[in-house]
């Protein structure tokens, strides 16, 4: 599974309440949700990420509250992956449930700079810049979390394998 974009940058412990404050909690629509995805860290955000970006990140990235809303503001924003030094376990997970890839890349905020364009190989855990022409390792996902993210999230995922989808 290959997955490309345009490197968008953030540093470390970006939190689930300024991926999508919680005055936005109100409404379960993802579309409304994805339009004020990162506001609070870049107004821009939900128009640069309709093009199909990667969130590029530090250390932490998604800690603060479980709310499940905030990969899906990211994915609904056209985020197609994101690629950070570490993540919260709980939006690391809670990103895998609804089919958002993530993956534990070390390094990766020293090799990447705003607007790189990036080949995420999610199966063999390489994150290449295409921009700069290197490839860094990531920790690669195990089969059955690539299978979860390939489905769409895990009810799709369900879905499938109870033959219902």
């Amino acid at each position: 599974m290959i997955v490309k974009g345009e490197a968008v940058i953030f540093g470390d412990d970006v939190n689930t309440d300024v991926i999508i404050p919680g005055r936005y909690l109100t409404t379960l629509d993802p579309e409304e949700l994805a339009r004020h995805a990162m506001e609070g860290l870049d107004p821009e955000f939900p128009s640069k990420a309709r093009r199909g970006v990667i969130i590029v990140a530090g250390k932490n990235f998604g800690c603060g509250s479980s709310r499940e809303q905030a990969p899906i503001a990211l994915k609904y924003a056209g985020v197609r992956c994101v690629l950070a030094e570490s993540f919260a376990r709980i939006f690391y997970r809670n990103a895998i449930n609804i089919g958002l890839p993530v993956l534990e890349c070390p390094g990766i905020l020293r090799e990447v700079s705003p607007g790189d364009n990036l080949t995420v190989n999610l199966a063999e855990g390489k994150v290449r810049n295409d921009t700069k022409g290197i490839t860094l390792e990531a920790l690669k996902l195990p089969d059955f979390l690539l299978s979860i993210i390939r489905d769409g999230g895990l009810i799709e995922h369900l879905k499938r394998r109870l033959g219902t989808a």
